[in-house]
């Protein structure tokens, strides 16, 4: 490994470990491996405290405890080099010490009751624990000795901590043992508690975000279903009623099914917008796709009537079915004075004799 123009990198050994810098490239090295160094008391003690404030120091112990267990792979590789797991563990250990992990001691390995007893000198979570004058233990280290004892018994094991340099202890001192508890058992068991941590809050509040902003995005999208839909209304209302001038200064507008009062306001002011467009005289209602005009539906008609009668045009209605003009008869719809004939044809003539 070179530096710039093939210059060597700094570098020196430590009991067999090698330490080696690339400045050029901001990277550390330790055995080959690229390697982070942190301060202990600051930067390590910040990162440590924030986790455990996230998650409440339940969980923050099980969460150490799985991370050590998961990170014996290439301890174990290790350790297996060796004759016996002792003499690994003590090479290890040696490697370790170098790198500010403390001072690793196996106190004594019972292979037929499967127990195991370690301790740790100045390790990095003592001394993190101790800068912030809190004691949560060392459930790193006891995670690294549950993993490599579960390894080397065949049977999943777990670490109690019974001694802890950071309230004052002299060292860290784990007993690790057969468990028929995993760390995912013992995860459920935590969340089964209802101990809600900021965590747990925090999570609620992102599920709650992310319901908002599906609710969003759900009115979102069905207003504008909606609105899609208002245009196909409208759309189809300017198709079920068009208005169009058959000669100069007439208008016909067909009016087809039922006139609901909504419908009748939307005609009204299609045709008064248009006459005044237009300036036409004459507005002939055909209402020879009306099968039955009730009270309601007749006075939307004569509301028609009068309101193109106020923008000085007349108004003809042609189409009436005999049955139809019995109805009206006999409601009294009140057509008085308005021009009635039996077809546009006929509506068309009528207001051509009035122009002259």
């Amino acid at each position: 490994m070179t530096g710039s123009g093939d210059s060597p990198l700094p570098q020196f050994v430590v009991h067999d470990n090698l330490f080696k810098w690339d400045t050029e490239r901001g990277l550390f090295y330790v055995g080959g491996g690229p390697t982070l160094a942190l301060w202990i008391e600051s930067s390590l003690a910040g990162l440590m405290q924030g986790m455990q404030r996230m998650v409440g120091t339940d969980r923050f112990n099980v969460a150490m405890q799985s991370g050590g267990r998961d990170s014996v792979e290439g301890d174990w590789q290790f350790i297996s080099r060796f004759e016996t797991f002792e003499e690994g563990l003590e090479r290890l250990g040696i490697l370790a010490n170098t790198c500010g992990w403390g001072l690793w001691t196996l106190v004594s390995l019972d292979r037929e009751a499967r127990v195991g007893r370690f301790r740790v000198h100045n390790g990095f979570e003592a001394l993190y624990q101790r800068a912030l004058g809190v004691n949560w233990g060392s459930m790193m280290m006891a995670g690294k000795f549950a993993g490599l004892c579960t390894r080397l018994f065949g049977v999943n094991c777990w670490s109690v901590q019974s001694k802890s340099q950071a309230q004052g202890d002299p060292c860290d001192e784990f007993t690790v043992s057969p468990s028929d508890l995993t760390i995912e058992q013992r995860l459920d068991s935590l969340l089964a508690s209802d101990q809600a941590t900021r965590a747990d809050l925090a999570v609620a509040l992102e599920q709650l975000k992310q319901e908002n902003a599906e609710r969003q995005r759900a009115e979102r999208a069905a207003n504008e279903r909606l609105a899609v839909i208002e245009k196909q209304r409208e759309d189809l209302e300017t198709l079920s009623t068009p208005i169009m001038q058959i000669w100069e200064d007439v208008l016909t507008l067909p009016v087809l099914g039922t006139l609901s009062n909504t419908r009748a306001q939307q005609l009204m002011s299609r045709l008064l917008t248009e006459i005044q467009r237009t300036q036409a005289r004459y507005a002939i209602l055909d209402v020879t796709g009306v099968e039955l005009i009730d009270t309601e539906t007749a006075d939307h008609l004569i509301k028609v009537t009068r309101a193109v009668e106020l923008l000085g045009a007349k108004c003809v209605i042609t189409g009436i079915r005999p049955a139809v003009a019995q109805t009206m008869v006999a409601i009294d719809t009140g057509f008085t004075g308005v021009v009635t004939l039996a077809t546009l044809s006929d509506g068309l003539q009528h207001c051509l004799r009035a122009m002259g």
